[in-house]
């Protein structure tokens, strides 16, 4: 069974970036609602109990036909924000990737100013709701994707270091419709370190 993670950071740590009645809101409501429904496949089919989030997510094809959605909805919904709140910090000025994730990104996607230009641009694309990544492939390649909805790019085989939450829940308090004044204020969230934790683990 999956419980709520604990924050690393008070609510209000992100302001004025993201304020603290849109966290709390988006933890202790939009992020229970995930785990609870999640728990309640769990509760039903009890061979799936001991799975991880990660083998649940990355072999959907292989659950029961009538569990498939409900674990890609609200899986994803659990395993998405557990990785997104852990990737932010109180707002840095000039804030910039260190070590492997700056090497990677000059390595892979030209250099930090292009990637920042390119994850914007595939965030504002985004047609409703939905996550922009940051993922490594299975040759340890960087890339930037999007997902809709709560899908989650573990179900593509594809690990993500990077996340980024363009629902409406997660910015609509304090930006309304403007998702690029949110997208911009969330470069100086990123806590790099751990990303290179995330690029890090499992390497070979």
């Amino acid at each position: 069974m999956f419980t709520l993670p604990e924050l690393p950071y008070k609510y209000s740590a992100l302001e004025p970036i993201i304020d603290e009645e849109t966290m709390r809101i988006h933890h202790t409501k939009h992020h229970q609602s995930y785990i609870d429904k999640l728990n309640q496949v769990l509760v039903a089919n009890p061979d799936l109990a001991n799975k991880s989030i990660e083998d649940l997510m990355g072999n959907l094809k292989e659950l029961p036909t009538e569990v498939q959605l409900a674990v890609r909805n609200h899986g994803g919904g659990y395993a998405n924000h557990c990785l997104f709140w852990q990737i932010l910090q109180p707002s840095q000025d000039n804030n910039l990737p260190t070590g492997i994730s700056a090497d990677l990104i000059n390595r892979d996607l030209v250099d930090f100013i292009t990637f920042k230009k390119d994850f914007t641009n595939v965030a504002l694309s985004i047609f409703g709701s939905g996550w922009v990544w940051l993922v490594q492939d299975k040759n340890g390649q960087l890339k930037i994707s999007k997902t809709a909805n709560q899908d989650s790019p573990l179900s593509e085989s594809l690990k993500p270091v990077l996340a980024l939450d363009v629902w409406e829940h997660a910015y609509y308090l304090k930006y309304q419709n403007r998702r690029i004044d949110y997208v911009e204020g969330f470069f100086s969230l990123i806590n790099w370190q751990k990303v290179n934790q995330f690029i890090e683990e499992d390497k070979n």
